[in-house]
């Protein structure tokens, strides 16, 4: 039995090597405790493993075998694949990624670290690489080789992205460009996502307009290289589309000026899913104030008020406003299941609101909109299969649609939804409309 240096006894003949330090011995300890089982040897012995992160040396490594490959990318490409065997790129993979993109270890500010006694940065790198399409489509191939190789390097490589974006106030013009176009390409082909963008939304990257340009250039080459509806897929997918404004310093965050710029930089396309999206936010913003004025309990008046001042504000047209208004009103109420009750309850809940359907159906336009809306609500609505000819009377006794609207549904204004059905109910009523109609207008003969 022999101590271990703690008071304790051990079995364990390798104690003998505690506080021993050169590696043939301590491997020697490792081999014999884990066969062992030796926890007070094996604790020893892996604090004792424990290398010095060492970001210098791996650099150092690094630049050595890119400097002998020189520019010979395939050369570049099999020196990173055969030195993953004998290097940590999981310990030090986002060193790795600095150094392939601007040469060198990057350190706050987006600076090279100088220190050390050997080179300190590569032209083996994105930086140093000619800014033309083919020089950066090339040198893409040696990131995709080398994540594919090592297929961890994936999340560092995001991560990465993540930091060096951030560092971009520190690169010269002609790199942030060249970092732009890789990125449209890295982006394009699935090496990092979309999302990697919003990092840009930095107070001062906006502010200096470094963001804005960085975006504009990554559009600009992705549209030239993959497409623009590949674009806008990604755009949705990263959730950018609803925050490009964001991109723009605060000073000049104008719809115009957005305009302006992206349709220089001949990306058109993006100001149309802008104004789309700010739509969208606009419609979602008048809906949250049409349901805070209900639980309110505001009078129609008031409500009317409310909606048509934001309306103009948010320029949101009233044949989108009254289709807002009849998914709010209809979602206030708990439906009965049964058919045959369900009718009195909806026109009793839907006369209550004829007022605010009314200031808002002052264009045949609007008037379609609505009818269509209700066609849409009753045939998704089973229960409401049989209600849709009254609501459209009680909306036509109220004034809030005209006889020549519903005259032109039936015609060839009806959508598809519930056709037949629905034309078949307002059968009856649509002659009577056009019989009151030959009479008025035999009167005015008469007259």
């Amino acid at each position: 039995m022999k101590n271990n240096g703690s008071g304790e006894r051990t079995d364990c003949q390798c104690c003998n090597y505690i506080g021993a330090t050169e590696s043939a011995i301590v491997a020697r300890v490792v081999v014999f405790c884990n066969a062992n089982r030796c926890s007070t040897c094996c604790l020893f012995v892996i604090a004792d493993e424990k290398e010095k992160y060492d970001p210098t040396g791996f650099r150092d490594a690094v630049i050595s075998g890119l400097e002998k490959a020189g520019n010979d990318l395939e050369a570049i490409s099999k020196y990173l694949d055969t030195a993953g065997s004998k290097l940590d790129y999981r310990r030090y993979g986002e060193v790795l990624f600095d150094i392939l993109i601007a040469g060198g270890l990057l350190v706050p500010g987006g600076f090279i670290a100088q220190d050390g006694d050997k080179p300190v940065k590569t032209t083996a790198c994105v930086f140093e690489q000619p800014e033309d399409m083919e020089s950066m489509r090339n040198f893409e191939q040696v990131f995709l080789k080398l994540t594919r190789r090592y297929k961890y390097l994936e999340k560092m490589f995001e991560e990465e992205m993540k930091k060096v974006l951030v560092f971009m106030k520190g690169f010269t013009p002609a790199e942030r460009i060249k970092l732009a176009r890789m990125t449209a390409l890295w982006i394009s082909n699935g090496a990092v996502p979309p999302t990697v963008l919003s990092v840009l939304i930095n107070e001062h990257l906006v502010k200096d307009n470094l963001a804005l340009d960085f975006l504009l250039e990554v559009f600009v080459t992705w549209k030239q290289e993959k497409g623009l509806p590949s674009l806008m897929t990604a755009l949705k997918k990263g959730g950018i589309e609803g925050r490009l404004m964001e991109f723009v310093p605060p000073n000049k965050r104008t719809d115009e000026y957005f305009r302006s710029v992206f349709e220089n930089a001949d990306l058109a396309d993006i100001v149309k899913l802008h104004k789309a999206q700010a739509s969208q936010e606009a419609k979602r913003d008048l809906q949250d104030l049409l349901l805070d004025d209900l639980a309110d309990q505001k009078p129609i008046k008031d409500i009317v008020s409310d909606l048509k001042e934001m309306a103009q504000r948010c320029n949101i047209p009233e044949h989108d406003i009254i289709g807002l208004i009849w998914n709010v009103v209809m979602g206030q109420a708990e439906w009965n299941k049964k058919e045959e009750l369900v009718a009195e309850q909806a026109l009793k809940h839907l006369k209550i609101y004829t007022p605010l359907f009314g200031a808002f159906a002052n264009t045949a336009k609007s008037e379609l909109a609505l009818i269509l809306k209700v066609q849409e609500f009753c045939y998704e609505n089973m229960n409401f299969m049989k209600v849709f000819q009254k609501i459209v009377l009680l909306f036509y006794k109220t004034d809030v649609v005209s006889e020549e609207v519903i005259l032109r549904w039936y015609k060839d204004g009806h959508s598809v939804k519930g056709k037949m059905l629905f034309l078949d109910q307002m059968k009856k009523f649509i002659e009577w409309l056009q019989n009151a109609e030959e009479e008025s207008e035999s009167g005015e003969d008469d007259d």
